[in-house]
């Protein structure tokens, strides 16, 4: 929270209406009351964080509690108490890790190809060429996938945790609503990198990336889409 220059709200006075959708959702989904804190940034944008619901916190910034109306204040919220629920903190933690042991793993075996595979014997030369050139693209498409894999998980639970805050409100309209307005969000003024998928939306605005296999979040018109289906 701190990297993310969040400050917290520790009783209802500072925040009523954050505080008590934050408690409502917490009970419906049966977890305990996260810690709350705010952003002060104008654009609309929340987060949750937490390795356990016991450990779990909420952030919303200045310019969501400004723009949204409670019902799709209350989406926000569900959507951000999915992810604790559901755990998804950790299981991105483990993603990450899994993705970094890869790309460990590859440069080992990239290093002893390239160290240990050569040989005088003109006879290995041209296989000792082949194992250079297939340790070359093993270092370059092993993290590539992990990372693709990676995004897929994250986009995948942003899905679920849509779902999952209609579940709790029993008001698809007002998660709808709230992606809606979502839309026109700009970037925000200051965010940790390191936590941009943690956000219910890009921290980073509405950016085309390069493809959208590298895109920590889907499209606000797919999830909208899905939303308008169920």
């Amino acid at each position: 929270m701190s990297m993310n220059h969040a400050h917290e709200i520790k009783s209802a006075e500072q925040a009523p209406e954050l505080w008590h959708i934050v408690e409502d959702m917490a009970l419906v989904a049966k977890v305990p009351m996260p810690r709350v804190f705010i952003i002060d940034d104008p654009s609309p944008n929340a987060f949750a964080t937490g390795n356990d619901p016991a450990h779990a916190a909420v952030a919303a910034t200045t310019g969501l509690l400004q723009i949204m109306d409670r019902s799709e204040l209350e989406g926000v919220m569900a959507h951000e108490m999915t992810h604790v629920r559901n755990y998804d903190i950790r299981l991105q933690t483990i993603a990450l890790a899994l993705a970094t042991v890869i790309s460990v793993l590859v440069n080992f075996f990239s290093n002893f190809w390239w160290l240990g595979g050569r040989d005088d014997d003109d006879d290995r030369d041209g296989v000792n060429v082949i194992a250079i050139f297939g340790s070359i693209l093993l270092v370059i498409l092993a993290p590539l996938a992990a990372t693709i894999a990676q995004m897929a998980l994250s986009r995948n639970r942003e899905y679920l945790a849509d779902a999952g805050a209609v579940e709790l409100t029993r008001n698809p309209q007002g998660m709808i609503s709230a992606l809606e307005k979502l839309k026109t969000a700009p970037a925000m003024q200051a965010y940790d990198q390191n936590s941009a998928a943690l956000y219910i939306t890009n921290p980073a605005g509405r950016k085309r990336k390069f493809s959208d296999l590298f895109a920590t979040h889907p499209p606000l018109e797919a999830r909208i889409d899905r939303l308008k289906q169920m």
